[in-house]
């Protein structure tokens, strides 16, 4: 991260990054399949933390709440590293290809949420209209903290935005 942010993602090296880490280029490469995916190692991680935090919400919990749920998983896991996450956003912000990787990311996310709240018994199109919603919570939520002064606790963002949600679809 510090060598993306000191020299841009496209001017960095595998092997300087393996440099770095005190690894050999073959080594690196042991891990991830190139320096992209530097930026992208948690996201099974991620999506799989959602999508437990789905599953585990209560039977009688509306799609929504479900979703609420993940949301305050995703708060829990990404909201420990403030700095980290500062730096890798605008590492991604800078690169078009990498902002292309961050979104099908999201998509992914979508859709494992969806899934999981098709097995819960929610139906189409509202199985994927509360994940959707709740990836752009998620989206919405995490640039806020992310370019936010001060220390703003990611869990109170998330709930905030998505209360910001509920506002706007309650005017209808």
């Amino acid at each position: 991260m510090e060598l993306y942010v000191e020299r841009g993602f496209e001017q960095t090296t595998v092997a300087e990054i393996a440099q770095r880490a005190g690894l050999t280029a073959r080594t690196f490469f042991r891990y991830f399949a190139d320096k992209r995916e530097v930026l992208f190692a948690g996201s099974a991680s991620l999506q799989d933390s959602l999508v437990s935090a789905l599953e585990g919400a209560p039977e009688s919990a509306s799609p929504m709440q479900a979703i609420s749920a993940a949301l305050d998983a995703a708060a829990a896991m990404l909201g420990e590293r403030h700095d980290f996450s500062r730096q890798r956003q605008s590492v991604i912000a800078a690169n078009a290809e990498l902002r292309e990787r961050e979104l099908i990311k999201m998509a992914s996310l979508s859709a494992a949420l969806a899934d999981g709240l098709r097995r819960r018994g929610v139906t189409d199109p509202d199985a994927g209209l509360a994940a959707e919603a709740g990836v752009a919570v998620l989206r919405v939520a995490f640039e806020r903290w992310v370019t936010a002064t001060g220390d703003r606790d990611l869990l109170q963002v998330m709930r905030e935005s998505l209360d910001q949600l509920k506002a706007l679809t309650a005017d209808r």
